[in-house]
């Protein structure tokens, strides 16, 4: 049996722990950074979660440009002039503070500013010709894994559709992962994000893309969230499940970095699109649908899933451990505050056709489902899910 090929996309380095956001000066000398751009958004600002960041530039004789206006749920059109507008300065590195929408907007930018264009000229894989400015990617939220992938994602509102820029180019050259930028995050804002990283390791596990590497990933990502998101949403003081839960979001967002992600995704985009329904949030919603409709297509892989999920799969078949796998990620959604169908979140029956064929376009991310979807199963998750 010939071996199976894939390869393994990580930033250069790869830092996690509390406290290890003191590294940042150290990691900034090696980097001779003298031209330093920070992005972040005016919430994540407001916390003071930027001060840290700022001090350790301090440190060095660093005084950035900060930029702290990154959108919620970011669009090309605002990247754009963005850029145009920093394009007037000469940066040598960003420093990216916040949530994915904080990160993807710094990588974007870091395309711009060495290489100019617009952002839609990026769209697709491999359409960034060279290396970009180096980034450091610091989270604030545990979940959306942007700080350890090649990918950024924004809004195109022409189309309706949430379309993504793939790279190695993209990739952080330092990625500082330090649980206690999210000791403050909201339940709320926890719950999408947690929920968003348990989504990245359940579809990176089950795609064909997947390898020895990324699986070991995707079942330890599980095993650690699974075991964290309920405190960290409702004990947000807990810093033992703040850490799991980081560190969790964390190897999920390795793990699908290389192996992809899916048909959940692939129907969020034009939901967040159309409903401006948060990404986590909306990955959230859609899971079990997903995963009712996947189950026996990826039966194997469920049943491990299961394993991780609950005690209760350990001793069962495979067709009864995946069912009792999908009840557990249920319970879990239930148990955090997301919604069960989309119609509690505004979306008009109306719109579900329209919604089913926008999916359909996202080919890049429905060739990575364990399940070849057609446009009438996508039409009954719509159905199902609504």
């Amino acid at each position: 049996m010939t071996a199976k090929i894939y390869t393994l996309l990580t930033p250069q380095t790869i830092r996690f722990g509390a406290g290890c956001i003191e590294t940042l000066g150290d990691e900034l000398r090696k980097l001779g950074a003298k031209r330093v751009l920070v992005v972040t958004d005016a919430g994540v600002y407001s916390t003071g979660l930027v001060d840290p960041v700022l001090e350790q530039l301090a440190k060095i004789g660093t005084v950035p440009e900060l930029f702290a206006e990154a959108e919620p749920e970011p669009t090309y059109p605002k990247l754009n002039a963005v850029a145009a507008d920093l394009g007037k300065n000469s940066f040598d590195l960003i420093v990216a503070v916040g949530g994915g929408s904080s990160l993807d907007t710094a990588k974007g930018l870091s395309i711009l500013l060495a290489h100019g264009g617009k952002g839609q000229d990026y769209i697709g894989p491999d359409k960034v010709p060279g290396p970009c400015l180096n980034t450091i990617m610091i989270p604030t939220t545990a979940g959306t894994g942007s700080e350890v992938t090649n990918i950024a994602i924004f809004g195109d509102p022409d189309k309706e559709l949430k379309l993504g820029i793939v790279s190695p180019h993209i990739l952080a050259r330092v990625a500082l992962v330090d649980p206690v930028f999210t000791y403050s995050c909201p339940p709320k804002l926890t719950a999408a994000a947690g929920i968003d990283a348990l989504v990245h390791a359940i579809e990176s596990y089950t795609s064909p893309k997947a390898g020895a590497y990324t699986d070991a990933l995707a079942l330890e990502a599980m095993r650690l969230i699974a075991g964290s998101l309920k405190t960290a949403v409702h004990d947000g003081s807990n810093k033992e499940a703040r850490n799991k839960l980081s560190e969790g979001a964390l190897l999920a967002g390795i793990s699908f970095g290389n192996a992809g992600v899916a048909a959940v995704h692939a129907l969020a985009y034009p939901l967040g699109a159309r409903f401006h329904v948060p990404h986590g949030l909306a990955n959230g919603v859609l899971l079990p649908y997903v995963m009712e409709s996947n189950l026996s297509a990826a039966l194997d892989k469920y049943a491990l899933i299961a394993q991780v999920m609950t005690e209760k799969a350990c001793a069962l078949p495979r067709q009864e451990a995946a069912e009792q796998g999908l009840k557990a990620i249920q319970t879990l959604c239930a148990e955090i505050g997301i919604p069960h169908h989309l119609r509690e979140l505004g979306v008009p029956e109306e719109a579900l056709e329209g919604m089913a064929v926008a999916t359909m376009e996202i080919t890049r991310l429905l060739v990575n489902n364990p399940k070849n979807l057609t446009l009438d199963d996508v039409r009954a998750i719509w159905r199902s899910a609504w």
